[in-house]
């Protein structure tokens, strides 16, 4: 609950809680003791109303006077909170009577002492006469004092006490009411003295959350105010001073990035003056390949239709298989210069394989007859294997197969130093794969088999790679 209290209601509760708890407790205690000093008055009274009685009636009921007893009671009820005055006779009979009929029920016993009974609006005394009563109030009567001459019975009303109670009870709340509702005003002033400052340092502190960094506090009035309100300005000159130089490095930031774009177009400009100049000395180079291999294409298909003629001629089986080794060999080579021709479909990722029936038995053989002129120089023997699960009849491209197969035999030729190499195709039986062909080497020191497999349908070729058996035979794969 004290939570959700402001300064100024905390001030109150703190100033009016204590002083009303003890204002209650004082007054209550006092009009308790005020309240009890009034009854005890009031019983004292009565005793002493009924002990002044005694002695006036004393003469009044030795002579059975009742006319004078009544004139007594009648004068008796003009007392303070006298309520009824009745006089008895020694056998408690009524002699006289004055007033209403008493509330309380006589007190009882015989003693020679006064008798009381109190209830809740009223007090009845009973108090016995004596002749000793009478020789108080007249001559002295021999053996009189100890005869009972009769009854003086007493009711006081406790109404009058009640009002006097009550009337100092009000006194005593106005006084408290009056009393917490000066505290009250002081409280409220100490309140506003104090709420009023903080209400300054709050609407400072909301101009500052709203960028009003130039905003700073008046000395507040005291010294602990005081220092906050320093504290508060301090802490908005460091943020001024921030904000100063936050906004002069977004202000060097922005113009960094300005002269960055600036630099970032003038690179796109010449990124793109770069690609036009590439893409003109890619047209030239393409221009500069067509025409060459148009001019290298002239004398092959010369060399080819000689070759044709020659063939036709009479010439030894050892001259028509040189024939056949150049024609071949020229086909190759005007394959190549096929291809040269297809560079630029190449940069453009436009080549497509030829798709074309062929036998892979002849393909093979076409290429290792090649190649067998450097294995002989070399003293090496080339060996074509081609195994019986291994179909021989396949479509594809034969020119670029050919290509790969020549590559691995003369990178075999090129790095072994004797021995066999033996190339041959056969069925990779891992694969989903209809038909694989691969290459081999092999050499008599080593029976290390390096393969290479690759569908024919999708010919692709792989770095080459070196098995060492032993230090002595090096052995060389693809």
């Amino acid at each position: 609950m004290l939570k959700k209290l402001g300064i100024k209601g905390r001030v109150l509760l703190l100033t009016l809680l204590p002083t009303s708890l003890m204002a209650l407790v004082l007054g209550g205690y006092f009009t308790w003791m005020q309240q009890s000093d009034l009854q005890a008055q009031l019983m004292q009274r009565g005793e002493m109303i009924a002990e002044q009685l005694a002695p006036l009636v004393a003469p009044a009921m030795g002579h059975k006077n009742t006319e004078l007893l009544e004139r007594i009671a009648t004068q008796s009820l003009e007392q303070t909170d006298v309520r009824a005055v009745t006089f008895l006779a020694p056998d408690r009979t009524p002699l006289a009577h004055a007033g209403p009929t008493m509330l309380n029920a006589a007190p009882t016993g015989n003693g020679s002492q006064m008798l009381r009974r109190s209830g809740n609006d009223a007090t009845r005394y009973l108090l016995p006469v004596f002749g000793k009563h009478r020789n108080l109030a007249g001559d002295l009567i021999p053996d009189e004092a100890d005869r009972l001459l009769g009854w003086v019975e007493l009711e006081l009303s406790h109404n009058g006490m009640l009002l006097r109670g009550y009337r100092s009870l009000f006194a005593s709340l106005l006084l408290i009411g009056a009393g917490l509702a000066g505290a009250a005003l002081l409280a409220l002033r100490m309140g506003r003295t104090i709420n009023r400052p903080i209400s300054q340092i709050k609407l400072a502190v909301a101009q500052l959350k709203d960028g009003h960094l130039e905003t700073r506090l008046p000395p507040l009035g005291s010294q602990e105010l005081d220092e906050l309100a320093s504290g508060i300005n301090r802490m908005a000159g460091t943020l001024q001073n921030a904000q100063e130089e936050l906004q002069h490095s977004v202000d060097q930031a922005t113009e960094d990035v300005r002269q960055n774009l600036e630099t970032i177009e003038i690179q796109n400009i010449e990124l793109d003056l770069a690609r036009k100049e590439a893409l003109e000395a890619s047209r030239i180079k393409s221009e500069f390949l067509a025409n060459m291999s148009h001019e290298i294409r002239t004398p092959l298909n010369g060399i080819l239709g000689f070759t044709h003629l020659l063939q036709k001629s009479e010439l030894t089986p050892r001259q028509l298989d040189y024939l056949g080794t150049i024609e071949k060999s020229a086909d190759s080579l005007l394959g190549i210069i096929n291809e040269i021709l297809d560079f630029s479909k190449i940069e453009a990722g436009k080549l497509v394989l030829d798709n074309i029936p062929f036998n892979l038995r002849d393909l093979l053989q076409d290429t290792l007859t090649i190649l067998a002129p450097a294995a002989h120089a070399k003293q090496l023997e080339l060996v074509s294997l081609v195994y019986r699960d291994t179909p021989l009849s396949l479509v594809g491209d034969p020119l670029r197969l050919k290509q790969i197969l020549t590559n691995l035999v003369s990178n075999a030729i090129k790095f072994t130093r004797e021995g066999t190499i033996v190339a041959g195709p056969c069925l990779k039986k891992n694969t989903k794969t209809a038909c694989n062909c691969a290459s081999a080497f092999r050499t008599p020191a080593s029976a290390c088999r390096t393969r290479t497999c690759a569908p024919c349908s999708r010919l692709s070729a792989r770095p080459i790679t070196r098995c060492r058996a032993s230090p002595a035979a090096p052995v060389w794969g693809w």
